[in-house]
């Protein structure tokens, strides 16, 4: 929801004006406002948040507890989650998703303004609609797992509906309809698998979490802190590489030839969850 709220403030209070002064001035007013937003949640994280609920909210958590040794080594936690194989692979598929995602939104203005001049306000609220529609997979996909608990076939499925949803998008953006970008960007999110129905921020953002769900069956007994940690981890490194590279591919080639550059590494990652076997230890 702050993403989304990120996405649709900004561009209303820093207009696209050419006044160096002015300009400045509408910046520093949007980052005073995001210090006082970053200050009020520091001070209740220290007030609210506590090291531990005072009981375990799953069973899982439970025997974690019971089971913690106090000699216990993140890094031969850390040693013990790269001999699992697939964990490896689900951290790189993650980090490719993801890194796609924050890429994709990083570059978005950009990419609207090339072919929508003007339309700073609009880039803003398909940003708006991508993370609004993402937050509805992501509610729908955990809803799903916790009746099916098929972990694996769920998350290639997501990631393929991403892949599709994403060449739908690369195809759509410079036909010269921002409502079709609207659209392909978000809108049409729907846990149907019709063509038609597909959104790719809807099952490209929904597959965040399920990437965290993933990662715990796969290396329990192992902190769930050290997973996600290094899930995010991913995340960030594939996001970096992939914002400056197609933002060079965009500033040289266009914008399809850097979103057919996401396309890619989504194929791959699609590629290398379909190649992910079952764990023996899942928490059935």
């Amino acid at each position: 929801l702050g993403i989304a709220i990120g996405f649709l403030v900004p561009p209303v209070l820093v207009p696209n004006i050419k006044d160096q002064d002015k300009l400045a001035y509408h910046i520093s007013i949007m980052f005073y406002i995001i210090a006082g937003v970053a200050t009020l949640l520091f001070i209740l994280v220290i007030i609210v948040f506590k090291e531990k609920p005072k009981h375990p909210p799953s069973r899982a958590q439970s025997l974690s507890y019971a089971l913690a040794s106090p000699d216990a080594s993140y890094l031969s936690s850390i040693v013990r989650l790269f001999k699992n194989l697939n964990f490896v692979l689900l951290i790189i598929t993650y980090g490719l998703n993801a890194g796609a995602f924050y890429a994709l939104s990083t570059l978005l203005n950009r990419m609207v303004i090339l072919h929508y001049p003007g339309e700073e306000v609009n880039a803003g609220r398909i940003g708006l609609t991508i993370v609004i529609s993402g937050m509805l997979g992501a509610m729908i996909s955990g809803i799903w797992l916790d009746r099916t608990k098929t972990y694996k076939e769920t998350t290639l499925v997501v990631y393929i509906m991403a892949l599709v949803g994403m060449v739908v998008y690369t195809l759509t953006l410079n036909l010269g309809h921002l409502w079709v970008v609207f659209i392909t960007a978000g809108a049409m999110g729907s846990p149907s698998p019709c063509f038609c129905d597909l959104g790719f921020s809807f099952f490209m953002t929904g597959y965040l979490p399920l990437g965290f769900e993933f990662a715990v069956e796969l290396t329990y007994p192992e902190s769930e802190g050290i997973s996600s940690g290094l899930l995010n981890m991913s995340a960030q490194v594939f996001g970096i590489i992939f914002t400056i590279s197609q933002g060079q591919i965009i500033d040289n080639y266009g914008t399809r030839p850097g979103n057919i550059f996401l396309c890619a590494f989504l194929t791959l990652g699609a590629i290398l969850t379909g190649e992910s076997e079952p764990q023996d230890n899942m928490m059935l």
